[in-house]
């Protein structure tokens, strides 16, 4: 059974994971576009999106606990 603090910390931990790996993205490729090198928009671009997989693959795995 999935009790309240799994979604809780479900949720904090796909926060602070997505935050990281988006963020990092998103930094690095910025400094890149921003100091010339046009192929930073290829970390630029899917920052966001690539950001929200850890949580899905979290909540996929607490799914299958239930």
């Amino acid at each position: 059974m999935v009790t309240r603090s799994d979604i809780i910390w479900l949720g904090v931990s796909a926060g602070v994971m997505g935050s990281l790996i988006g963020g990092m993205m998103l930094g690095i490729g910025l400094d890149l576009i921003v100091n010339g090198q046009p192929w930073g928009w290829l970390l630029l671009l899917p920052g966001a999106p690539v950001s929200a997989i850890p949580g899905w693959l979290l909540a996929r795995k607490l799914a299958r606990q239930a």
